[in-house]
């Protein structure tokens, strides 16, 4: 297969139809001009800039020739907790939206975690998406995991992973800006973990899943866990964690936890920005197995 590519996970680029989709919209979640509007969060200032095609392919192309991206739905936004009818024209323009990205952009498919068409993620999935996102706070329990097996089943049955990003943030009418990233997105990112904990391979035993944002550090909780009465087990060579928002230390302590071959590059552009490997002192092989072949373990599978 050659020498893998580097592969950044994690990023954000809304299509023009999506964003049409959004504004045509009369109730939230919608954008009016280039404000987005939910009902968790306070008002939020969308750069149009970074979500121009266009530039940001120029940009990539410019600071990592031969770099691939793949981009996903913003879940915080709470597009796929809308029931039925709600979402599926946003979802709709998602599909045909990301049809039409320019290189180095790939997707990740998105579903109605509320009214899920299989069929439909099953389409996408064999016409090209690299897998689906699915929002933590639809796995929040193991009960909801169980509740979510169907879906997770077509990307196992499909050789494709999953990718759980943090969905919307709940209601708090007065807060910092950063409340929702730092709390409610790390709260919910750690259930979706300890939930897949709980009964994840035991029900899909065969998917490859990874969690954004390192899930918010629950793997440093594992001795929490131990003292508690639980047990880790062996370390799951289908599960990944991804690195959007953390630095060295987190990185470090993460991959100390479950190995250096579970961490995956992500950046979550254009709301943060990609950390170099080769920056973290981890070591040359750790870089290349972080941006190149855990990467591409995840989309493909095991190498062996």
């Amino acid at each position: 297969m050659g020498v893998p590519t580097r592969t950044d996970i994690h990023q954000h680029l809304w299509p023009a139809e999506l964003i049409d989709a959004l504004r045509r919209r009369q109730r939230t979640p919608l954008l009016k001009g280039w404000t987005l509007l939910l009902d968790g969060e306070a008002p939020v200032e969308i750069d149009a800039h970074a979500h121009d095609q266009g530039a940001r392919s120029a940009r990539s192309s410019s600071e990592r020739p031969g770099e691939r991206a793949l981009v996903s739905l913003s879940s915080p936004v709470g597009i796929e907790h809308l029931d039925g009818d709600e979402s599926h024209p946003l979802l709709e323009a998602w599909r045909a939206g990301t049809a039409t990205l320019p290189p180095p952009f790939s997707a990740w498919a998105a579903v109605s975690v509320v009214e899920p068409d299989l069929t439909a993620l099953a389409v996408d999935l064999a016409v090209g998406f690299v897998g689906l996102q699915i929002p933590a706070t639809a796995m929040a329990t193991p009960a909801q995991l169980e509740q979510l097996a169907p879906v997770l089943e077509v990307c196992a049955a499909a050789n494709r992973p999953v990718l759980v990003h943090p969905g919307p943030a709940g209601p708090l009418p007065v807060s910092p800006r950063w409340w929702p990233p730092v709390v409610d997105y790390v709260s919910q990112l750690h259930a979706a973990w300890w939930s897949w904990h709980a009964v994840g391979r035991t029900v899909l035993p065969t998917l490859r899943i990874c969690f954004v944002a390192l899930a918010g550090l629950a793997p440093l909780h594992h001795e929490r866990l131990a003292a508690r009465g639980g047990r880790l087990g062996p370390v799951d060579p289908g599960v990944f964690l991804e690195t959007s928002s953390y630095g060295p230390q987190a990185i470090d302590a993460v991959s100390r936890a479950l190995g250096i071959d579970a961490i995956v590059l992500g950046s979550d552009r254009p709301y943060a920005e990609p950390v170099d490997p080769r920056g973290l002192r981890l070591g040359d092989a750790a870089a290349a197995a972080i941006e190149r072949n855990n990467p591409r373990r995840l989309l493909e599978g095991s190498l062996r």
